[in-house]
């Protein structure tokens, strides 16, 4: 909040103008995290003009492959153009473990200090290599 409220002070954009941006994100977040699947035709579609849960849901996985691509919110043009887009997870969406790799005591990382320190956690499962970035490991 703080980071926006400066972006706010700092432009000066109007009540409705910080409002429309508001009510986007959360209708986004809201349908990129809707436990939902969209037909596979019309996901291919619309997944190159915005973010489907399909597409979000691999952001999500316990594969750092995966999880380390898809930060999108709302338009998907962003990960394939900084190459952080993944198209579907390895094991597909039915097999895809959801979680984060690497925690050593889960139970305390769901209180609010545990939940501020996973960022800075090292990943001890499934670390992605530099070796495995340049011979294909990860398609985008």
């Amino acid at each position: 909040m703080l980071v926006k409220a400066a972006v706010i002070f700092a432009f000066g954009p109007t009540a409705q103008a910080v409002m429309i941006f508001e009510v986007v994100l959360d209708g986004a977040a809201v349908f990129n995290h809707a436990n939902a699947s969209l037909p596979a035709g019309p996901d291919r579609i619309l997944r190159w003009l915005i973010v489907t849960p399909d597409m979000h849901r691999v952001h999500h996985s316990k594969d750092p492959r995966e999880t380390n691509g898809n930060y999108g919110f709302n338009r998907s043009v962003w990960d394939r153009l900084f190459g952080s887009n993944r198209a579907q997870p390895r094991l597909g969406h039915r097999a895809m473990q959801i979680g984060v790799n690497g925690l050593e005591n889960p139970r305390r990382s769901l209180k609010l200090h545990g939940l501020l320190m996973i960022p800075f956690l090292p990943v001890t499962d499934n670390a992605v290599t530099h070796r495995d970035r340049h011979e294909g490991a990860i398609h985008p």
